[in-house]
């Protein structure tokens, strides 16, 4: 009776052991060894190597560019706020035949054209004043650097609309004008005077 119990108990517990090794022994779906290769060795993404570009130091930096480079500070907007003083300044020192305050302003050849100009009006007679009506437009239109050296020139374009009373022999006039003009600054940039001087002027289209 013992042996057949034993030799019952031998046949269900190899049942049971081929039962579990049926489905422990099966692999079921992908195994981490399953992984493609590229997968398992893969590092951390890099760019690829560029090569920097060379420097080319011939090159020669023109406009703004040249501007700032002597002068980091240089600003569009703060440079065309003091150029708007200085073009109603100007404009009203000549009609006043202010003489000392152009000749601060003024480059010598600009300041001999104006000088003629007033004293043309002062022989006839003529006195003059200048009211603005708005303040006037301002807009870079050129920014160089001149000969390679230290000196920049700013040419900048102005509208603007004023209101001019003249007396004269023939009795007052007023007159309402419409300007469109080129006006070219000048400064070393590398001397301590912050102001630039006018060395051109030159009419524009509107």
């Amino acid at each position: 009776m013992q042996v057949l119990e034993l030799i019952i108990f031998a046949g269900l517990a190899a049942i049971v052991l081929y039962q579990l090794y049926s489905v422990l022994g099966r692999r079921v779906g992908r195994q981490p060894e399953d992984k493609p290769q590229a997968e398992t060795t893969r590092g951390p993404v890099r760019a690829p190597d560029v090569a920097p570009e060379p420097i080319d130091e011939g090159v020669t930096l023109t406009g703004l560019a040249a501007v700032r480079a002597l002068d980091p500070s240089f600003d569009v907007s703060r440079f065309l706020a003091g150029a708007r003083g200085a073009y109603e300044m100007i404009v009203k020192a000549f009609a006043a035949g202010d003489r000392a305050t152009l000749r601060n302003l003024l480059a010598p050849s600009v300041m001999a054209s104006f000088d003629t100009a007033i004293a043309a009006r002062e022989d006839e007679g003529r006195t003059e004043t200048v009211e603005f009506l708005h303040s006037p437009r301002a807009d870079l239109e050129k920014a160089d650097m001149v000969g390679g050296g230290d000196l920049a020139r700013l040419t900048v374009r102005f509208l603007a609309e004023f209101r001019s009373r003249t007396k004269g022999p023939e009795g007052e006039a007023v007159d309402d004008r419409r300007t469109a003009e080129l006006w070219t600054f000048e400064r070393n940039l590398k001397s301590r005077d912050p102001n630039w001087t006018l060395v051109h002027v030159d009419a524009a289209e509107a």
